[in-house]
């Protein structure tokens, strides 16, 4: 079959579940987008001592989490002493605990500096693209670098066994890094004690991840079925839920098996075995993984997995309560960051109101809605009267959201300080007298003081997605350079509409503080 026909077969086979798809991303996932080393490639880096990667690996029992701890232990001497890490030494030597430390503490550096390569210079920028579009129901992985968090940075982070373990995960807009994460180096599962640790909690584990493989279509990328990290955890599964059961998991676990060159693409059902359960699976062989994102792409909710996963959690604390005084809030979806004292927020009406915006929608300007404004604001091909504008179609197209282009009018008709505003007849308050802060997103402040604080704008949009980017160039503020913003809302001028992206919210945010930049105060 050809890239079309695979991408209708898993169009039908997510089709028939109710829930949406669980990414399982593996080694290969980073390999093929980052170009980072395999494991043995990575010890390979640290065997500093004069001995061979091969040396380890025989001075133990011929596995690779053994070896990483023979090169630990030798490495930490070098680490200690070598000028070549006196720099590493300044930065971590505080927070050494073991013999393992200096490895970890390098082995994330390295994981660090794979994120600094621009996103458009990427051979596969096609499919990351595709990829940070995605609006899948969750990711599990076995993965210690970042990349999943920059391609979905609003999902939440679980890292490592015990933090999913004891916390109450809702299985929407969640990442879980079931071996750990770059952002805690002592978090990383690396030697065999660690492994030894990991597998005696397995069953919890997979009893805690147990609905996600029964309720939801789990597509397998980066790994081989011969993986053991995928081979326990799915034999720790198949026990829980038990070999009568065990059809339950058809159609549910999707292997990517990508094959370089090769052309005839299939899917087809088969079996893995393990520990004497067949275990059914669909396995998917191709070398081109867009007709498989595509797929997925095309499982697309109405409401962000974001929003959902936040209404979920906060129900469940909601009902875990005795307290009668909950607070309830009506917000609009744009917003609802903006409210952590509400302990509950469900958005349901977007249909009414868009129904009701139609109802009331008469010939003229009545007819013109945000995303009119905001082409008009890159475009300024629309001609439209300012007064006209500012009177009648702002307070109705924005009557939902403070984030709606009004600077840009206001300087038309000659108000061009808050002084003339004031004196004027409009009353346009909401999205004219807005803190800066409103422009933002809070939640991400330290995301961006960590990872782009001495950064400018062409550096933001060049190595990360148009959704990291417009989540963080708000925070730049006068030092962003305005040139650059507009062409980059052009190229993403689609993404400005909640019905293309469920990003859309934070582009608009961006827009408005390009208005607000250009034609305000």
């Amino acid at each position: 079959m050809d890239a079309n026909d695979l991408k209708e077969a898993l169009i039908r086979i997510f089709k028939t579940r109710n829930s949406g798809p669980f990414l399982f991303v593996g080694s290969g996932f980073s390999r093929r987008y980052l170009g980072i080393k395999d494991w043995k490639g990575l010890l390979d880096n640290y065997c500093v001592s004069g001995k061979p990667f091969e040396y380890y690996l025989a001075a133990g029992d011929s596995t690779y989490p053994t070896a990483a701890r023979l090169i630990a232990e030798d490495f930490n001497t070098t680490w200690w002493s070598d000028a070549k890490y006196a720099g590493s030494r300044e930065r971590y030597s505080k927070k050494v605990t073991d013999n393992t430390s200096a490895l970890r503490f390098e082995i994330c550096d390295y994981l660090a500096t794979s994120l600094d390569v621009p996103i458009k210079d990427s051979e596969h920028q096609d499919e990351i693209e595709i990829l940070s579009r995605l609006n899948v129901d969750g990711i599990i992985t076995t993965n210690w670098d970042c990349f999943l968090e920059l391609l979905f940075p609003d999902y939440k982070v679980y890292t490592g066994q015990n933090e999913l373990l004891f916390s109450n995960p809702q299985s929407i807009a969640e990442i879980y890094k079931i071996h750990g994460s770059a952002h805690k180096p002592k978090s990383l599962i690396l030697t065999d004690h660690d492994y030894n640790e990991f597998n005696n909690k397995n069953p919890y584990l997979a009893a805690k991840l147990i609905t996600i493989f029964v309720e939801h279509p789990v597509v397998f990328i980066g790994y081989s079925l011969s993986d053991k990290n995928i081979t326990d955890l799915l034999g720790a599964i198949s026990i829980c839920i038990g070999k009568d059961n065990i059809s339950q998991l058809r159609n549910n676990l999707i292997f990517i098996d990508r094959e370089e060159g090769l052309t005839d693409y299939s899917i087809s059902e088969t079996f893995t075995t393990i520990e004497r359960t067949q275990i059914p699976i669909t396995l998917v062989r191709t070398d081109d993984l867009n007709p498989v994102y595509e797929a997925i792409e095309t499982n697309k909710r109405k409401i962000p997995a974001r929003i959902l996963r936040y209404c979920k959690e906060q129900l469940y604390e909601v009902v875990k309560s005795n307290s009668t005084e909950s607070k309830i809030y009506v917000v609009d979806i744009d917003e609802v960051e903006k409210h952590d004292d509400v302990e509950f927020v469900v958005g349901v009406g977007v249909a009414e109101a868009r129904k009701k915006e139609e109802e009331i929608g008469k010939l003229g300007y009545t007819q013109i809605n945000n995303i009119n404004l905001f082409h008009d604001l890159l475009h300024e091909d629309n001609s439209y009267d300012a007064n006209s504008i500012l009177q009648n179609v702002i307070p109705n197209a924005g009557r939902f959201s403070p984030n709606i282009t009004v600077f840009k009018y206001l300087k038309e008709i000659g108000i061009v300080d808050e002084a003339q505003y004031k004196k004027s007849e409009y009353n346009l308050d909401k999205w004219v007298l807005r803190n800066d802060t409103s422009y933002q997103c809070k939640g991400y402040f330290r995301t961006f003081v960590r990872k782009f604080k001495d950064k400018d704008t062409r550096y933001i949009i060049e190595h990360t997605t148009p959704e990291v980017a417009a989540i963080h160039l708000p925070f730049l503020m006068n030092k962003l350079d305005l040139k650059l913003v507009k062409e980059f809302l052009i190229n993403n001028e689609e993404k400005l509409n909640p019905d293309k992206s469920t990003y859309a919210s934070y582009f608009k945010k961006l827009a408005c503080l390009y208005d607000k930049l250009l034609h305000g105060w």
